[in-house]
């Protein structure tokens, strides 16, 4: 039977908004590389940057019923993430339920199916991460679940994850590894400024991290010219 999960063990709040702090890219690669939604889920407009809480949302294809119950399941600072039981590439969300999201707290939505409105959504501030622009209308017909695990892009999501989003795309961070992937992706940033003001002062890669044995071996020849034959 369909069922809304009302009491969801949330990533503590000061944690989950820390992540806002770094993009998706550093996320994704201080926890192993895992996490992305790709390649498909991608900013409707450019610029946001967002990390909260997750609240999932499972739907029928081309019915976006749910989206409109998941709402009174929302706290300041969730992010809806919302995946189709099968594929449906829909205008799901627009900037009427972009109104009601924003004020009951919603940040921001991840949804592996299309959305529309988008340059009212961008006028409104409003950000969404989805498959495509869709102006395709939806129906409300069937029932689905809310603070279920759901699969959003080949990632499992479970209520209460972490989820960073930016110009990048969306990535996910498990609730119960959140500090550790913090603590992590800082290190990472700390790291890539070092490494970022050694290249701003011409230091070569090449040379820093000790590439040319390597690609010696691989067979890389250097030869002052090549004429055409």
């Amino acid at each position: 039977m369909p069922v809304v999960v009302q009491n969801i063990a949330r990533t503590q709040r000061d944690i989950a908004a820390a992540f806002a702090g770094f993009g998706v890219a550093t996320v994704h690669e201080a926890q192993g590389r895992k996490g992305l939604m790709a390649p498909h889920i991608n900013p409707v407009w450019p610029g946001a940057h967002i990390s909260g809480t997750a609240v999932t949302v499972s739907m029928a294809p081309c019915d976006n019923w749910m989206l409109h119950v998941v709402v009174e399941q929302c706290r300041p600072g969730d992010i809806v993430v919302a995946a189709p039981t099968s594929y449906s590439d829909a205008g799901y969300f627009g900037d009427l339920l972009a109104t009601t999201f924003k004020a009951h707290g919603v940040i921001g939505l991840v949804i592996d199916a299309g959305c529309r409105d988008i340059a009212t959504l961008r006028d409104m501030g409003f950000p969404v991460w989805a498959r495509c622009a869709s102006a395709q209308g939806t129906v409300k017909e069937t029932l689905g679940d809310i603070n279920l695990p759901v699969v959003c892009a080949g990632q499992l999501v479970n209520p209460g994850d972490v989820i960073v989003a930016d110009d990048d795309g969306a990535v996910v961070v498990r609730r119960e590894e959140a500090g550790e992937v913090l603590a992590k992706t800082r290190a990472r940033e700390e790291r890539e400024e070092k490494i970022r003001a050694r290249y701003a002062n011409g230091e070569l890669g090449l040379d820093m991290n000790n590439m040319r044995p390597a690609l010696a071996e691989k067979g890389l020849e250097y030869v002052d010219r090549k004429d055409r034959p």
